[in-house]
C-alpha cells in the first residue's frame, strides 16, 4: 500500500473498468492454480515489523521522512502515519540457524536505524501501539507524505459517509471520532510471512485462524490508547473500526466489515480471492495496463496488479498473498494478528512458535478446524485481545482453558515437532520456544508488563497519566534494546 500513486480522484467508469480487471484478474488465477503454475518447491518465510518513533522524551515524533532520510537503507520503508515506519526482512529459510540469521540481521538493521534516527531526534519503539498518543495527533497532518495514504483516507470516509467512531470499552473507556484513517497508524504489527502451495495453503491458513487467539493471549503489547487503558490488545478492537466503511445500517445488514476474521474454514486459497472481489467494493480502482490472459498465454506470469491492489485493501488477520519474484509466482500466508515488539528476542520466539505450530496442525491426520467450530476461533481471537495472557480460550477435547496452560501442556509439544519438520536448529528452537514456556509460566507479556508498571509510576507521579504513560514508555523502550525477554523484566 506504500507504493506512489499519481491518480487521486475516480469516475464511475473508473469503477466500473476496475471491476471488470478485477474479475478477469481472478479467472487468470483460477487458471493458474487449475495449471499448477506455482514456485513451492523451497519455501522461504517472511517476517515485517512496524515501527512507532518517539522523542527523547517518549512524545510521538513525527519524523518518518527525516528518518527514513537519515537511515538510508531501502529495507526501511514509509508507514501510514508520521510516526511510523516498517522494516522489511529479507526472506528465508529456516532450516540449520535460519531463526539466528533472522534475529541478528533484525537487530543489526535497528541497531543502526535506530543511531542514524537519533541524528533527528526520534527513536524506535516496538509496541503496538504507542500509548504516548494523544487526540491532536489523530488529525489528517499526521498522515505521511506519501499520496497513496491521503487517498486511502479519503476512499474510506466518502465510502462510509461519515467521520470514523471509535469506541473501545475495557478497563476505562474511550469513544471519539477521527475526519481520517490516522487511527489506524497507531496499530504496529509484526507480519509473518508462510510460502506454501496450492494444495497446502487451506491447510496453513485453517491452521492460523485457529491459533490467532493463543497468538494474542501470550503476545498481547497494546494496552493504552489515548491514555486509556483498554484491551490488552487494543490494536485489534482500533484497527476494527479506525478502516470500517460502514455506516451503522449497513453493519445492521449484515455488511462485511474490511477488517475481517472471516467466517468459514476454507478449501482453496482461491475461496478468499473471490469473497474479496464479491464482498468488498474497490477503495482504489486503479487499473494496469497489463491484459493478464494475454500475458499467461504467452508463457509470462501476469502481476495480476489490480486483484493485488484490492487485496491490500481488505484486512484479514491472515490474508492471503499472491506475489511474483524473479518471474515466479508464488502464494503465501500472511499473519497479521500479532503487535510489534517488545524486543527481538520476543519477536523471534513468537515467529517460531506460529512456524512450528501451524506447520504441525498443517499437516496432521485430523485436522482441527474438523472438530472446531469457526465462531469458535474467532470468539477465541476477541477474548485473547481483551483479557491477553489470562484469557481462558475454548480448545477441542479440552474445552475452556486458560491460555498459558493449553500452550505450556499442549502446544508447545506441537511447534518443536513443527520446527523439527522445518529443519530448524534445535538450540535455536529450544531458546525460542523456552523463552514462551517461560512467558506462560511467569504470566507476564508485554501489555502486562506496561499495564503494572503503569500503574506503579501513576502512583509515584501522584496521578498525572501521561506523565507517568512517558515514564513507563521510556523504561520500556530501555527493555527493549537490552533484548531481555519480557518475561524477565522487572
Amino acid at each position: 500500500m506504500g507504493e506512489e500513486v499519481a491518480q487521486q480522484e475516480f469516475s464511475r467508469a473508473d469503477r466500473t473498468r476496475y471491476r471488470e480487471k478485477v474479475r478477469r484478474c481472478l479467472d487468470v488465477f483460477a487458471r493458474m492454480l487449475r495449471e499448477s503454475l506455482f514456485d513451492s518447491a523451497a519455501p522461504m518465510t517472511g517476517l515485517e515489523i512496524e515501527l512507532n518513533l518517539v522523542d527523547d522524551d517518549g512524545n510521538p515524533a513525527l519524523k518518518n521522512t527525516e528518518a527514513l532520510e537519515a537511515i538510508a537503507d531501502p529495507d526501511f520503508q514509509t508507514e501510514l502515519g508520521q510516526f511510523n515506519l516498517e522494516i522489511n526482512v529479507a526472506p528465508k529459510r529456516l532450516q540449520q540457524r535460519g531463526f539466528s540469521d533472522f534475529e541478528d540481521g533484525v537487530r543489526a538493521s535497528l541497531n543502526e536505524a535506530e543511531s542514524k534516527a537519533c541524528e533527528v531526534g526520534a527513536h524506535l519503539v516496538m509496541i503496538g501501539i504507542l500509548p504516548t498518543l494523544s487526540e491532536g495527533h489523530m488529525s489528517p497532518s499526521s498522515l505521511s507524505g506519501n499520496p497513496r495514504y491521503r487517498l486511502l483516507s479519503d476512499q474510506i470516509l466518502a465510502a462510509r459517509g461519515e467521520d470514523i467512531l471509535i469506541d473501545i470499552a475495557g478497563t476505562d473507556r474511550l469513544r471519539t471520532t477521527a475526519d481520517s484513517i490516522v487511527p489506524e497508524a497507531a496499530c504496529t504489527s509484526t507480519q509473518l510471512h508462510i510460502q506454501v502451495s496450492p494444495e497446502d495453503f487451506p491447510a496453513y491458513w485453517n491452521a492460523s485462524q485457529a491459533v490467532a487467539g493463543i497468538q494474542l493471549a501470550i503476545g498481547a503489547n497494546s494496552p493504552f490508547l489515548l491514555g486509556k487503558e483498554l484491551w490488552q490488545e487494543t490494536r485489534i478492537a482500533l484497527f476494527e473500526q479506525a478502516t470500517d466503511t460502514r455506516s451503522e445500517e449497513l453493519k445492521a445488514q449484515g455488511v462485511r466489515p474490511r477488517v475481517w476474521f472471516g467466517e468459514r474454514w476454507i478449501n482453496s486459497i482461491f475461496d478468499l480471492f473471490e469473497e474479496n472481489v464479491r464482498y468488498f467494493p474497490a477503495l482504489l480502482p486503479i487499473c494496469d495496463e497489463e491484459d493478464p490472459l494475454e500475458v499467461l498465454e504467452r508463457g509470462d506470469t501476469p502481476k495480476l496488479a489490480e486483484l493485488r491492489l484490492h487485496n491490500g485493501t481488505i484486512y484479514r488477520w491472515n490474508r492471503p498473498v499472491y506475489d511474483v519474484v524473479e518471474g515466479m509466482p508464488h502464494l503465501r500466508v500472511e499473519n497479521r494478528v500479532l503487535p510489534a515488539g517488545p524486543t527481538v528476542a520476543d519477536t523471534m520466539a513468537n515467529a517460531a512458535f506460529y512456524f512450528g505450530l501451524v506447520r504441525t496442525l498443517a499437516e496432521h491426520s485430523r485436522p482441527l478446524w474438523s472438530q472446531m467450530s469457526f465462531s469458535a476461533a474467532e470468539e477465541n481471537f476477541h477474548v485473547a485481545a481483551r483479557q491477553g495472557i489470562e484469557a481462558n480460550v475454548y480448545w477441542p477435547g479440552l474445552g475452556q482453558v486458560p491460555a498459558t496452560e493449553l500452550v505450556v501442556r499442549r502446544l508447545l509439544p506441537m511447534a518443536r515437532a513443527g520446527l523439527d519438520a522445518w529443519g530448524a536448529d534445535p538450540a535455536e528452537r529450544d531458546r525460542l520456544l523456552g523463552i514462551i514456556e517461560q512467558r506462560c509460566l511467569v504470566g507476564q507479556n508485554g501489555a502486562s508488563w506496561f499495564s503494572d508498571k503503569f500503574h506503579a509510576h501513576l502512583d509515584e507521579e501522584t496521578g498525572d497519566r501521561m506523565d507517568a504513560l512517558r515514564a513507563t514508555l521510556n523504561e520500556y523502550r530501555a527493555n527493549m534494546h537490552s533484548n531481555e525477554p519480557v518475561h524477565t523484566w522487572t
